[in-house]
């Protein structure tokens, strides 16, 4: 079967807003969206999992207080979606890094020259699960590190595939490790992931947070973002938890 491409902006092409014709290709979409949930997801993913080994420098586990960790790997649904069901996370929340609060809004950030990426916050307990294991599953599963400003059908500096570091421990661990992939050849292609300092972390609009989990069928969901939840599950069975967190229950 073709794979279908369902950008999180088609709703904003022109011919989509206003005919008898696009209310039909809506719709189409979506009744396929929903026959295809109960399709194997895998052969639908945008990005396949790529095994790769955990990271040789790590930061190691040991109890304390919660730590936080912000990644961006293209759209925010599929990355939080992904990372509610790591066991050993507390909370993540969708949002933006790497522009200013002034700009840290959806539709500003959609334009893609505010310098902010769609991110997410991850809050995970040290005790249970490393930063380098957060980094494993990034590169793994959640996106493609070899695609520029860019993840699937999302194309932009605002679907960059970012590291925003919060300390010196954060920035060794993710320097390291994506020179340890680069070495071994991990990836067919070169990683371009950015190592930044984290500047601020804003969390996206209320209607963005538990996206996926409250909209399965969501055609988006459905082709680009289930795959990988099932890929986290296939490659990482020890760290997959199927009672996700939530942003609206977690403190």
């Amino acid at each position: 079967m073709p794979r279908l491409r369902w950008s999180k902006n088609t709703r904003r092409v022109p011919w989509l807003a206003a005919s008898p014709w696009s209310i039909a290709a809506i719709a189409l979409l979506a009744v396929s969206a929903s026959l295809l949930v109960s399709a194997p997801t895998q052969a639908l993913a945008a990005e396949t999992a790529v095994v790769i080994p955990p990271p040789a420098q790590d930061n190691p586990k040991a109890p304390g207080p919660p730590q936080t960790a912000v990644l961006a790997g293209g759209c925010f649904w599929g990355v939080q979606g992904v990372y509610q069901h790591v066991r050993g996370v507390q909370r993540v929340l969708s949002g933006y890094a790497g522009g200013t609060k002034a700009t840290a809004d959806y539709e500003a950030v959609s334009r893609g020259n505010t310098g902010h990426a769609e991110s997410v916050e991850i809050r995970f307990d040290p005790k249970e699960l490393s930063y380098g294991e957060i980094l494993q599953i990034y590169f793994s599963v959640v996106h493609d590190p070899t695609q520029l400003n860019r993840q699937g059908p999302d194309a932009g500096p605002q679907y960059r595939s970012n590291i925003f570091y919060a300390d010196e421990s954060q920035k060794r661990v993710a320097e390291a490790y994506i020179a340890q992939l680069e070495k071994t050849k991990a990836f067919a292609r070169t990683i371009v992931t950015r190592v930044d300092s984290l500047s601020g972390f804003y969390p996206a609009e209320a209607y963005h947070q538990d996206f996926l989990l409250t909209n399965p069928k969501y055609p988006y969901i459905v082709i680009h973002d289930l795959p990988k939840i099932e890929n986290l599950k296939r490659v990482f069975p020890a760290r997959y938890n199927e009672r996700a967190v939530t942003a609206a229950t977690s403190n």
